[in-house]
Formats: C-alpha cells, structure tokens, sequence
C-alpha cells in the first residue's frame, strides 16, 4: 500500500492527538511483536490481554503512533486518543487500504446455522452469472481459486479490509462474508457499509464464557447487521425475526414458504440418485419462477438457498444463473460430495462433535440409504464426554461405524479409540476399529455396495492431521483420489484383520 502521513490516515476518524502527525505511516499492527518504524500500533482490550501495557515497547521499536482508549505512560510517539481501539482499527484498515468496499458489493451473512453453506450458495450463483465473487467466512477467505485459513468465521477488522482490497484488485465485484455475532458485537465489520444483510435463522448458542452473557444479548448482537445494511434479507418463518430485525436502519424483503414472503418456496422435496443427494423446491418470486434442485442434502437447505436467490436478485441475475449455481454449488467440508465411479455416494464433513453428528446423520438417514456408514475419530486433548456422546450417537444412528483417528495431538490414538468405543457399547451398533485414516477410508470405499451412503466425519475443510504438534498434511479428497486410482489400476485387495 502506497504509505500516508499520520494526519491523513486520522483524517474523519474522532480522536485526540498529543504528538506530531505528519510522521509517515508504514503500516498498521495490533501486535507489538510486528511494529516496524513508522507503524501505528492499536492497542486493543481483549479479555484475558490488554494491550495498552506494551506501547512503550511499540514506540521503543519505533512505532509512529500509539492508538489507546485509557490512559497510558508517557510514550516517545504521538498518542492517539479514541472511544474504542477496535472501532479505530476498523476504520483505520479501511482508509489504510483505500476503502475497498466501495469497489465492491459486499454482503453480509448472519444467523446462527447456515451462514458458511449460504456464502458459498451466493457466491456460485453471481459466478455462474459471471459476477467474480470473494468470501470471507469460516473455511477461509476465498478469492478465485486460492483460499486462505482464518482464525476466526469474521476475522478482525484489518484482515477483513486486507482481504477486500486483494478482491478488488484481483477483478471481484461482490464479496460475501459471513457476519458472526462475536464480530459484529467487537467492531470487525465496521468501517464500511453492507450493500445486503441477510439473517439466517436463530437458535441457542455462544452462550457463556467469553461470548455472549445471554440469549437476549447474542440476539441484539445478530441485529447490528441490520443497523449497518441498505437492505436486510430475513428468514420470515424464523420465530425470532422480529428481535432480529428490532432497531433496523435499511428496508426489509422477506423470504420462507410464507404466504407473506416475496421469496416464496413451495413443493420441496429430498432428491436421491446414486452419487448425488440434494433437494429441490419451486421458486416464486417477481424475478424467478421455477423448479430449483440443490446439489447438497438436507430439507433446511431449501432455505439457505432461497435465501441465496433473494440475495442474487438485487444483482438482477438471471434465473439460468441461479439454476446452474445451486446446481453445482459445493461447500468444502460441509456435506461435501466426492464423485466416485460405484453407485454409491461418497461424502466429507466437518462434524466433530455429538450436536454435528446428530444433525448430518439424521439429514442423510432421511434419504434412506442401503446402509449409512460413519467414519469418524475424535480429537486429542478434548474433553473425553465427547467422544463417549459421539461413540453413542453414531452407534445408534449409523448401519455402521467405521472407528478411526482425527488430530489426536499428544494423546494416544488408541485411548481415544477407547473412550469412542464406551459409547459405541452402549448401543448395538456394529462397528470396526482401523487406526490409521487412511487405510480406514480405503475400507469403506472397496467395501461401498449399491445403495450406500458413506460419510467421513470430522476432518471436513481441514488439510492437516495434528500429531504431537505437529500439523501432517492430509486432506481426504486427495486420499479418495489416491484409493480410486489405485484401485482402478488393479483388482482391490480385500481388507483384512480389523480390530474388533
């Protein structure tokens, strides 16, 4: 980024100065480990760091500026004064890389399910219509075909800002980006102005510790989206839309199988063929009528993707680009499909806990395949009631579980494969133990019959095995790849000795 004087980076922002601003700006950090001469360092509260503590050593390191909401020792730098560091930082990160959003359609995604599902849903439907769209969520920012890991489903404020700008300069005009409670309430999406808010749905979550004291309190954090909109989307059959919406500054248009809806759906179905489980529901709206199918299982996914389409409609996408991107629209790790040649389907998902393996085991039963195989591990270092829930739940709910590793870290992977296996004996399900993943899910592929649904749990969007500190790379489109091609070469051997 082209650099700038102190006093034009403050230029806008409230504040008070105590020290020279027409200091060259190099760049802006919030870790005092990174201050190089000429940064501005913002000293942000968190709650078990304040980092107000360590701007002497930032301006000791050269620091241009210190940013600070408290007072502070005398510091060798200008002292910038301001009501809140992280509300600055968001709008610092915006000037610094030259207010990006307004070279975008930004959109914002808030709800307690569905967010990451309905950012990638979006995003197919404006590429299908020739719309470069980047995303900003859970699995990553995404920008054409390059994805980056982020610490958090909203990253903070200057790499949400970083993110936008490497969008804009790489050609996008839309950006989607998942708006979580947590974010919204810490000032990460401030500094620029959502072009669409959609809500999702709102359910019981983020409750205690470090993120919400209550339900009423994640809830007004949900409807700051629609303070910081100039359109709000909402899920009208939701029971808590109106408390998402209490205080909204933008129009509203609704979408649901509500009479009441301008995004209507009608007639939805489960769709099953050998390969592929989706849904599929009749559009009815001013812009779109039709039959629509969706490549990803699940009946609460008729309202992720209405709730795409009534987002796609102010880009006046036509309705070919809306099939063809629900279509083929896939979400890494979420119910992902893998192709394979048998007639059976294949699937990758993130479910790692008792809740999330409820909840796809119970989406793909509904489709009543021949046999449901769970293949799935647990994580290290973890509370082991975890493992016992997630044992039971797939021992009751899978035709077969197929017992294995998942970042086991400094625990022994086969003291985790014991604790799953005290849930699993509560019920009769059936089950194998195969300790390595890889040949585990090999298993499941040379023994898939017709019919079959077979999902690997767990692991979802993840590239990496975490062993004793150390991150292995494995991701398991490239171990399913591995297995089909050697099995095509010649005749599968069959799988012996399991551990019972």
């Amino acid at each position: 980024m082209k650099n700038l004087l102190l006093s034009e980076l403050l230029k806008g922002i409230p504040c008070e100065v105590i020290g020279e601003t027409d200091r060259e700006v190099t760049g802006l950090v919030y870790d005092s480990r990174k201050v190089q001469p000429g940064s501005v360092f913002l000293c942000l509260k968190g709650t078990n760091l304040d980092s107000h503590q360590f701007a002497g050593a930032a301006a000791a390191a050269g620091a241009a500026a210190v940013v600070v909401q408290q007072d502070i020792e005398p510091v060798p730098c200008a002292v910038v004064r301001v009501k809140d560091t992280r509300e600055a930082l968001a709008s610092l990160s915006a000037a610094w890389f030259g207010h990006p959003a307004e070279a975008l359609t930004v959109v914002g995604v808030t709800g307690t399910k569905g967010k990451t599902t309905t950012t990638y849903m979006i995003r197919s439907i404006l590429e299908a219509a020739g719309i470069k769209t980047g995303i900003i969520g859970t699995i990553g920012t995404v920008i054409g075909d390059t994805m980056t890991p982020n610490a958090n489903t909203t990253p903070e404020s200057f790499e949400i800002q970083k993110a936008m700008r490497e969008m804009a300069d790489a050609g996008c005009k839309a950006c989607v980006l998942e708006a979580s409670s947590i974010g919204l309430r810490d000032h990460r999406v401030d500094g620029f102005t959502f072009d669409i808010g959609l809500f999702t749905n709102f359910s019981e979550d983020h409750i205690g510790g470090v993120e919400h004291k209550d339900m009423a309190e994640y809830m007004a954090c949900k409807a700051m989206l629609f303070q910081k909109s100039r359109l709000g989307i909402i899920n009208l059959d939701d029971p808590n839309w109106e408390g998402i919406v209490k205080g909204h500054t933008c129009p509203l248009v609704f979408y649901g199988f509500s009479k009441d809806a301008a995004f209507r759906a009608e007639n939805d179905a489960l769709l099953s063929r050998p390969g592929y489980l989706g849904v599929a529901f009749d559009v009815h709206s001013a812009p779109y009528h039709g039959r629509v199918e969706v490549d990803i299982p699940g009946h609460f996914n008729v309202y992720n993707a209405l709730g795409a389409i009534a987002v796609c409609a102010q880009f006046g996408v036509p309705m070919e680009a809306v099939l063809e991107g629900l279509d083929t629209v896939k979400v890494k790790g979420r119910v992902e499909r893998v192709p394979v040649p048998g007639p059976y389907t294949l699937l990758i998902d993130y479910a790692h806990n008792a809740v999330s393996m409820e909840n796809i085991l119970s989406t793909l039963r509904a489709y009543h395949p021949k046999r449901l195989i769970c293949l799935f591990g647990a994580g290290g270092n973890r509370p082991k009631v975890r493992r016992y829930e997630m044992g039971e739940i797939s021992g009751r709910m899978a035709d077969l579980s197929v017992v294995t590793e998942d970042n086991s870290r400094f625990e022994s992977v086969h003291d985790i494969i014991a604790d799953i296996e005290v849930g699993l004996n509560k019920t009769e399900g059936s089950y194998l133990v195969i300790p390595n993943r890889r040949k585990a899910i090999r298993w499941c592929i040379e023994n898939a019959k017709p019919g079959d649904v077979i999902v690997l749990a767990g692991k979802g969007h993840e590239d990496y095995q975490e062993i004793k500190g150390v991150k292995y790379h494995m991701d398991e489109r490239e171990i399913v790849r591995d297995v089909l091609s050697d099995l095509a070469k010649s005749e599968p051997a069959p799988f012996t000795n399991p551990e019972k």
